[in-house]
C-alpha cells in the first residue's frame, strides 16, 4: 500500500515539475514579467490558456454543422450548378487481383501486371484495366469534392469578413508598431476572443476530418500546414501574440475562398468563370503570402519585439513557426506558378496538388491514342484551367 502511494506521489511530482517547467515564465515572457502582470483586473481581461478549452468542443460543433451544411445546402447547390458525377464501371470480383490491390500497391509495374495476369487467366490489358476501375472505386466522387469545397468556401469567406472586421478599425492595422506597444500588457475584446477561438476550432476541425477528406498530392504538406497553424495560433494566444495572430489570420482567409470558388465552378464545368477566379485568387496568393506576409508582418513579428524587450524563447518560437508557413507558401506558389505558366502559353493546365481521374470515357481515349499514361485527359482537382473547353459561363 506504501509503495502504491509512493509511486502515486512520484507521479505527481513528475507531473508538477513538468507542469512547472512548461509554464516557466522565460519560455513564455519577456524579461521582468510575470504571470501574474497578465491576471484580470481593473475590468480589463488578458488572453489566458484555459480558454481554449473550448475549442476542442467547438471543432466537434463544426464537424456536425458542416455534415447538415453538405446535406441541404451544398448538395442542393451542386444539383442547381448541374454538378454531373461520371459513371464508373466498376471492378469485376477477382480475388486474386483484389488481394495484390489490397496488399501490394493500387499501381502494379509492369513485371507484376505479366505475373498477375498469368495467376488470373487475364491479359494484361485486362489486368491494367482491372486496376484502373478498382482505383476509380477509391477515388473521392466529384459530388463530395464539390461539398468540401462548399463549406470550406463558406466558412473562409466569413471568416475573412468577420476578422477584417475585427482588425480594420484598430489603431495597429494601420501602424504595426502598435501591435507591440504595452506588450504584454494588452487586454483582449470579446471580438478578438471569439475570431481566435472560431479560427482554432475550424483548423482543428479540418485536421479531425483530414484522414476522410479528398486525398491530393499535398496530403502531408496540408498536415503539416494544419498542425503549424494550430500551434501558431494556441502559442500566440498564450504568449499574448494577439494582435499579430489576428493579422496574420485575416490575411490567410483572403485568398482561401477565392480558391475554393475556383474549385466549386470547375467541378460545375464553368471553366471560364473558374479560369478567371484562379487568375484574381493567384494575384492574391502571390501579394499577401509572398510580399504581405515576409516583408510586413514578419518584419513586424521579427524586428518591431526587439525594439521593446530582448528576444526570448516565445519569440524564437513563434517566428519559427512563421518561417515553417511561410516554406509552404512558397511551396504552394510554386505549383500556382507552374499552373499559371501554363495558362498563359495555352497548355491545358490540371491542378498541380490534384490526382488525375480515371474514368472510363478517359479509358477509350486513352486506347484510341495508344494507350499511353501521358494521353490520359486531365482530372478534375482544384482549378483546372482548359482554354479549350466550349462551355460558356
Amino acid at each position: 500500500m506504501e509503495d502504491k502511494l509512493g509511486s502515486k506521489g512520484l507521479a505527481v511530482r513528475m507531473l508538477q515539475t513538468l507542469h512547472d517547467y512548461f509554464w516557466w515564465e522565460r519560455l513564455w515572457l519577456p524579461v521582468n514579467l510575470t504571470w501574474a502582470d497578465l491576471e484580470d483586473r481593473d475590468g480589463r481581461v488578458y488572453a489566458k490558456a484555459s480558454d481554449l478549452y473550448i475549442t476542442l468542443p467547438l471543432a466537434l460543433v463544426f464537424l456536425i454543422i458542416r455534415y447538415f451544411f453538405e446535406l441541404y445546402v451544398a448538395t442542393p447547390l451542386a444539383a442547381l450548378l448541374n454538378v454531373k458525377e461520371k459513371t464508373r464501371l466498376r471492378a469485376p470480383p477477382n480475388p486474386t487481383l483484389e488481394h495484390f490491390y489490397m496488399t501490394s500497391g493500387k499501381q502494379p509495374k509492369q513485371a507484376d501486371v505479366e505475373l498477375l495476369s498469368r495467376q488470373s487467366g487475364l491479359s494484361g490489358r485486362q489486368v491494367e484495366r482491372w486496376f484502373r476501375r478498382r482505383r476509380n472505386q477509391d477515388r473521392p466522387s466529384l459530388l463530395k469534392k464539390f461539398r468540401e469545397a462548399s463549406w470550406r468556401f463558406t466558412f473562409y469567406l466569413i471568416a475573412f469578413i468577420a476578422g477584417t472586421a475585427v482588425i480594420v478599425d484598430k489603431p495597429w492595422f494601420y501602424d504595426l508598431r502598435k501591435v507591440w506597444e504595452g506588450y504584454p500588457i494588452q487586454s483582449i475584446i470579446p471580438s478578438q476572443y471569439w475570431y481566435y477561438m472560431i479560427e482554432l476550432s475550424f483548423y482543428w476541425s479540418l485536421l479531425f476530418s483530414i484522414a476522410s477528406d479528398v486525398k491530393r498530392k499535398d496530403f502531408k504538406e496540408q498536415i503539416i500546414h494544419h498542425v503549424a497553424t494550430i500551434i501558431l495560433i494556441s502559442f500566440s494566444w498564450f504568449a499574448n501574440y494577439v494582435r499579430a495572430g489576428t493579422l496574420i489570420m485575416a490575411l490567410h482567409d483572403s485568398s482561401d475562398y477565392l480558391l475554393e470558388s475556383a474549385k466549386m465552378f470547375n467541378y460545375a464545368g464553368w471553366k471560364n468563370t473558374c479560369n478567371n477566379i484562379f487568375i484574381v485568387f493567384a494575384i492574391v496568393f502571390i501579394i499577401t503570402r509572398l510580399v504581405i506576409l515576409p516583408f510586413w508582418i514578419l518584419h513586424c513579428t521579427l524586428v518591431y519585439p526587439l525594439e521593446l524587450y530582448p528576444a526570448f524563447f516565445g519569440y524564437y518560437f513563434f517566428n519559427f513557426m512563421m518561417g515553417v508557413l511561410q516554406l509552404l507558401h512558397i511551396f504552394w506558389a510554386y505549383l500556382i506558378l507552374r499552373m499559371a505558366h501554363k495558362f498563359i502559353t495555352g497548355k491545358v493546365v490540371e491542378d498541380e496538388r490534384s490526382d488525375r481521374e480515371e474514368t472510363e470515357s478517359s479509358e477509350g481515349e486513352e486506347v484510341a491514342a495508344g494507350g499511353g499514361a501521358k494521353n490520359r485527359p486531365l482530372a478534375n482537382g482544384h482549378p483546372i484551367l482548359n482554354n479549350n473547353h466550349r462551355k460558356n459561363d
